[in-house]
């Protein structure tokens, strides 16, 4: 079957796409820390900057955000994640948003992953 070259992809690696561009809408895929220090805080503010990062290279920003859908290790940790929420979400913006606990891959070394959904 041919590709659909209104679908753009970029940083495939043959398992997953990390962003997958279609119809004016960026599709990000579950995004971890790079840094795996065992404070969620941190992990949460490196996932955030990460996603800064992808919607920056796409020409968009966070205002643009539809949806994010955050996995948790931990629920305990809902309240240090959204204190870092807080303080990067565009509050005029806000996207739908959904938080759930999860086991994530990474053998306990990952404590929050996001996925989101943003228009260009």
């Amino acid at each position: 079957m041919p590709s659909d070259s209104s679908i753009q992809r970029y940083e495939s690696n043959g398992r997953l796409t990390r962003v997958v561009v279609h119809g004016g809408v960026a599709y990000l895929s579950g995004i971890t820390a790079k840094e795996k220090t065992p404070d969620v805080a941190a992990q949460t503010a490196d996932v955030l900057a990460q996603i800064d990062a992808h919607l920056a290279r796409l020409g968009t920003d966070k205002s643009k955000l539809l949806r994010v859908n955050i996995w948790l290790h931990d629920m305990g940790h809902f309240d240090a994640m959204n204190r870092v929420w807080d303080g990067w979400v565009d509050t005029d913006n806000a996207p739908a948003r959904a938080t759930v606990e999860s086991r994530l891959a990474g053998h306990g070394t990952n404590l929050v992953e996001m996925m989101a959904t943003a228009v260009l």
